[in-house]
């Protein structure tokens, strides 16, 4: 488990590299996690090593929200003035995060099913091709 820890750690300091040495808008973590599903999608035995310790940290995640909870609860003095900037940003993240969670699943539905159909037509093929060898 510490070993996957590591890897875990090891990509979200990547991340964190490579935003600060690119100056890029995006958090470190973010990048990170891009790396880390690519070199899954590269090497899928990875995940078999590192799945037990994500499934950990998942069981865990609110406890992981409460250093932000605390940071909104210490800076809503400065944020006093901006209620209606502050709801609208919320609103509109959610809607778009929400469009953007119904196309991808979307997007994936379709795939799966065109894969099914694919496999399907092939297996028809088959059984197709075994009763003329008989």
């Amino acid at each position: 488990m510490l070993a996957s820890f590591a890897t875990l750690l090891v990509f979200q300091c990547l991340g964190e590299g490579i935003t600060f040495a690119l100056k890029l808008p995006i958090p470190g973590p973010v990048v990170g996690m891009l790396l880390l599903f690519f070199t899954l999608v590269a090497y899928p035995p990875l995940l078999d090593r590192i799945e037990a310790t994500g499934s950990e940290l998942l069981r865990h995640l609110s406890l992981l929200f409460v250093p932000a909870g605390v940071g909104i609860v210490a800076t809503a003095g400065q944020v006093r003035g901006h209620w209606l900037t502050v709801i609208l940003a919320v609103v509109v993240s959610t809607l778009l995060t929400l469009a953007v969670t119904a196309a991808v699943t979307r997007a994936v539905m379709n795939w799966q099913n065109r894969q099914d159909q694919q496999n399907r037509h092939t297996d028809g093929d088959k059984k197709d091709g075994e009763g003329d060898h008989a």
